[in-house]
């Protein structure tokens, strides 16, 4: 078989530099001059979803243990410390990547191993890294609501081409017969790809009418075309450099996992790189969001729903205020969240990362 990290190389060779340029050099962050409630209640979440994700694996396995391993110090913007902090965690960015929040090792491969100060070597003996975001989502809710106007905006569609059919026939035939078939010709296998251009004629009334029929479905068109009806596993271009980066060091395969206030969906790496190299994917596997002018603060979008569900029935957190006083007196009040309640998908999870909890 072909090592992992063969494999990574020969995906990123692949992909189109527009997208992902790994030779460019990463852009070096600048430590923020202050930080916001908001900031601290995203951290706060961010912080729920790997305690969430690390108690569900420890609860079902006696032979492999999750720890946490991402940066974890209480340290923010307005801190007094806080841009030597920020310049430190630039410098680790730099030499040895971006570390992922989460290792799984075999539980016979930390006997005696202090966890909160894991060396180079006892990294690489993980199984696996994993990289946890979140998201303010309900999914299952999510999913309903916007099955429900996808519905709406297909009926809509269908009902026009139907009125136009019975009511405006001959009056579309005449005027423009090519675009009468190919209005009429959309169908739920074409739907997502089919245009038109569309005329706002006034000779007559029924033309006026017809225009106004036209002009609706190329609008519902357009929105079932550009709109994603799901949510999404989101990498940042700027993450997946450094998470390369990591790899590469320490040959651990790796995968990203993202956590909702309902689900948990995850996806590996490697397939992140497969779905990006091909450059027929887009705007169907994944979607990129941000600056095309600055590849870095791009974002990948992945739909969750054709991963891997990993967590399922997660509670909803109990949740408190929490205040903060920054070194000038500053006061910055924010949410706090108990860890949630989940069941672990074992069979999921189990192929998803090549183990057997």
């Amino acid at each position: 078989m072909i090592p992992y990290i063969d494999r990574i190389e020969s995906l990123i060779e692949k992909i189109n530099p527009d997208l992902l340029d790994l030779r460019m050099p990463r852009d070096r962050g600048r430590p923020p001059s202050q930080v916001s409630s908001e900031f601290l209640t995203n951290k706060e979440q961010g912080d729920w979803a790997e305690k969430t994700l690390l108690e569900a694996i420890n609860s079902n396995s006696s032979e492999f243990v999750a720890v946490p391993y991402g940066k974890s110090d209480d340290i923010i913007a307005g801190d007094d410390r806080f841009k030597e902090f920020y310049e430190a965690y630039q410098d680790e960015l730099d030499s040895i990547g971006k570390r992922p929040d989460i290792l799984i090792f075999y539980k016979k491969d930390l006997d005696g191993v202090d966890v909160s100060n894991l060396t180079d070597e006892v990294v690489s003996k993980a199984k696996c890294g994993i990289e946890v975001r979140s998201s303010s989502f309900i999914s299952q809710k999510y999913e309903a609501v916007m099955q429900e106007r996808y519905d709406a905006l297909v009926k809509s569609i269908f009902d026009n081409i139907r009125l136009i059919k019975r009511d405006y026939a001959d009056v579309l035939k005449s005027k423009d017969l090519d675009l009468y078939n190919r209005v009429t010709s959309i169908s739920e296998e074409n739907i997502h790809s089919v245009s038109f251009t569309c005329r706002s004629w006034k000779s007559s009334k029924e033309l006026v009418e017809v225009s106004s029929i036209l002009k609706e479905i190329k609008q519902a068109l357009k929105e079932i075309q550009t709109k994603r009806f799901h949510l999404s596993i989101t990498p940042k271009v700027e993450d997946l450099k450094v998470v390369y980066n990591w790899v590469k060091k320490y040959k651990v395969p790796h995968y990203y996992v993202q956590v909702f206030f309902d689900r948990a969906y995850g996806i590996s790496f490697e397939r992140i790189l497969e779905l990006i190299s091909n450059p027929d994917n887009e705007e169907k596997m994944f979607f990129v969001e941000g600056d095309v002018k600055n590849q870095n603060k791009m974002v990948i979008k992945i739909q969750s729903t054709l991963e891997k569900q990993l967590l399922d029935e997660v509670s909803i957190p109990h949740h408190f205020s929490a205040m903060r006083e920054l070194s000038r007196g500053n006061l910055l009040f924010y949410v706090k969240f108990d860890r949630s309640d989940a069941v672990l998908k074992k069979d999921s999870f189990n192929s998803l990362f090549g183990i057997d909890l």
